[in-house]
């Protein structure tokens, strides 16, 4: 086999994958890091942000709890407690919102909230180190709640398990919606991203928000790909969210998530990095290195742009590596399918082209095709599995 070169290394991680990405606020910056890792990012988001600045639900909740302050405010977000305050300030009501604020103790779910609270003026007495509303819940429990006034900044959806709990132990309860999620305007990019999840075209998914994530699964129900979507995010698709909360909607229909220590943007885009190799297969061929994924695969270390015809046929035969496959199967792999034993010729032709390396497909006359595995490689060597993609 050929000796390793520094061309490697210089691969970046990411390449020859394809990541969805969901979100609707800080997608960009996404993408960015992950385009920087070498992945093909397609972006569909699953939801949009609408402000409640000239709600009138909001503005009388924040009347009503200037009036009668809270005994305890919970910030859930840090752009949901800006935005609060912000929209106090536009009614002329921001500096009476902080004095009633802070006349009780505040809680920060999370550091970003928690930067807000400071960044207004106050200061919290406690967050939780697991950034999760469940935490929040237990420490309010535990310290009693029977007849003090908890405010709960909301952030885009309800939080009914909270509430309901704290009510239960005889708080009252005032939920602050600051902002909520709402489909986007444009569906069409969020269901172009899920027909190219369900054609195999997308690697990796990512969540950043569990509205994301619940409004990806009730569109694809509305449009009657429910279950297909479910299953192929159950495998082969790695879905990859920022944290548990993210996360849960998934979980409740048996979806495997991989997520970061810490809930962070940056945290979860180094956790996909480091699962990356798992999701490639090599293999030791004619005296070269193959290593397929997503939508591209690397000889020797160096990455090849297969195109989608060519990637079909490879998979195919790195199924059953050194095996004669006939071109029948190999006619039914290619995309579109038809009747013409000679559209497997030409699309082997422009693999082995592609490839760069002629002599790792071998030709079986009568027969069909096949990887020249090496002979003493042994079993081979998976180190996962390769996914179906699209050159982008």
């Amino acid at each position: 086999m050929s000796a390793p070169t520094t061309t490697e290394a210089q691969v970046p991680p990411l390449a020859g994958f394809t990541v969805g990405v969901t979100a609707a606020r800080r997608a960009e910056e996404l993408g960015t890091m992950l385009e920087r890792r070498g992945a093909c990012v397609q972006h569909g988001p699953a939801l949009r942000i609408v402000p409640l600045a000239d709600d009138a639900e909001l503005e009388a909740r924040t009347r009503d709890l200037i009036e009668r302050p809270p005994d305890v405010t919970v910030a859930t977000t840090g752009i949901g407690f800006r935005g609060w305050i912000e929209a106090a300030d536009g009614w002329g009501m921001g500096e009476d919102l902080l004095a009633a604020l802070s006349h009780g103790e505040l809680l920060a779910r999370g550091p970003k909230a928690r930067g807000q609270i400071r960044a207004s003026g106050l200061t919290e007495v406690w967050s939780p180190p697991s950034e999760s509303s469940a935490e929040v819940l237990d420490h309010l429990l535990e310290e009693g709640v029977d007849g003090r006034r908890i405010a709960v900044q909301l952030h885009g959806e309800p939080l009914p398990d909270v509430v309901e709990a704290l009510e239960m132990a005889g708080a009252e309860v005032v939920e602050v919606p600051v902002y909520r999620w709402v489909p986007p305007a444009d569906l069409a990019p969020m269901d172009r991203l899920t027909d190219l999840v369900l054609a195999g075209g997308v690697d990796m998914l990512t969540f950043t928000s569990a509205p994301a994530a619940a409004s990806l699964l009730a569109r694809a129900a509305e449009r009657g790909l429910r279950e297909e979507l479910v299953a192929a995010l159950r495998g082969p698709v790695l879905v990859v969210c920022v944290g548990p909360v993210t996360a849960a909607p998934l979980e409740a229909v048996d979806v495997p998530t991989l997520q970061p220590q810490r809930s962070r943007l940056g945290a979860m885009v180094r956790a996909l990095e480091a699962e990356a190799p798992a999701r490639a297969r090599r293999l030791p061929v004619a005296g070269h290195r193959l290593e397929l994924r997503g939508h591209a695969a690397l000889v020797d270390g160096e990455l090849k742009a297969v195109p989608p015809t060519g990637m079909a046929l490879l998979r195919v035969l790195a199924r059953r590596p050194g095996r004669v496959v006939s071109r029948a199967e190999l006619l039914r792999a290619l995309p579109g399918g038809g009747g013409d034993e000679h559209a497997v010729e030409t699309a082997m032709a422009r693999l082995r082209s592609a490839l760069g390396v002629p002599k790792l497909i071998q030709t079986v006359v009568k027969r069909g095709y096949r990887l020249a595995l090496d002979p003493n490689a042994g079993p081979s060597p998976l180190g996962g599995h390769c996914v179906s993609g699209d050159e982008r």
